[in-house]
């Protein structure tokens, strides 16, 4: 299996492209009651695995699937991340995880799930695959240094890190970032790409998030 969808529970997808890759994927693991959305857009669904504390998950449910059930009650982490962890445990051949409705809904889930993913680089052995948030109004990456990203020209940007003491050189965007200091959450957002490769070129190895519509 070279790639896999993670449907959590929040905002489930509307829009053509995210819908797209749920419909096509090799591979769906729902996040606990995510499981009541995605049968409601595609009754006969099977998933891989139904990962998290099984409290939102209706008791037919649990037990019409019961073959598929990866509860796991501990607290510390949220059930993305438990998700996170059995598909690099069950299939470490996987090169690229795609995660649906990790936003929407509530912003503490939203704004948690993303600042998960600008972590999980550091928590989690993903080596080189690729792992991105994708919804109805756009993607989100996490970056740990200088890259090369192949975006396309005009399309609206975001950076996110909180390492006060980066400092990152850019080329491609409207407005550059060598003179911001990420010590706000808003001082690198609202940006447009001007070139289809945005060059990025960090001071130091940090966590770092990308946001494009």
């Amino acid at each position: 299996m070279n790639s896999l969808v993670i449907l959590c529970n929040g905002q489930f997808p509307t829009e053509p492209y995210p819908l797209y890759l749920l419909d096509s994927a090799e591979g769906v693991v729902c996040c606990d009651g995510a499981l009541v959305k995605w049968l409601a857009h595609k009754p006969s669904a099977r998933p891989l695995a139904v990962v998290g504390d099984m409290d939102s998950l209706p008791a037919d449910l649990q037990e019409a699937y019961a073959g598929v059930l990866a509860p796991e009650s501990e607290q510390e982490h949220n059930d993305l991340t438990k998700a996170m962890r059995w598909v690099l445990r069950e299939h470490p051949e996987v090169s690229e995880i795609v995660i649906l409705g990790a936003t929407g809904l509530r912003e503490d889930h939203s704004i948690g799930n993303l600042g998960l993913l600008m972590e999980y680089p550091r928590l989690l052995p993903l080596g080189e695959r690729k792992v991105c948030i994708v919804s109805d109004f756009g993607t989100a990456f996490a970056v740990t240094g200088s890259c090369d990203l192949h975006l396309g020209e005009g399309r609206r940007f975001s950076f996110f890190s909180p390492d006060n003491s980066l400092r990152v050189s850019s080329v491609g965007l409207q407005w550059p970032l060598d003179e911001v200091v990420f010590d706000a959450w808003w001082k690198g957002t609202l940006n447009r790409t001007t070139a289809p490769v945005v060059s990025l070129h960090f001071s130091h190895p940090a966590p770092a998030l990308v946001m494009v519509d």
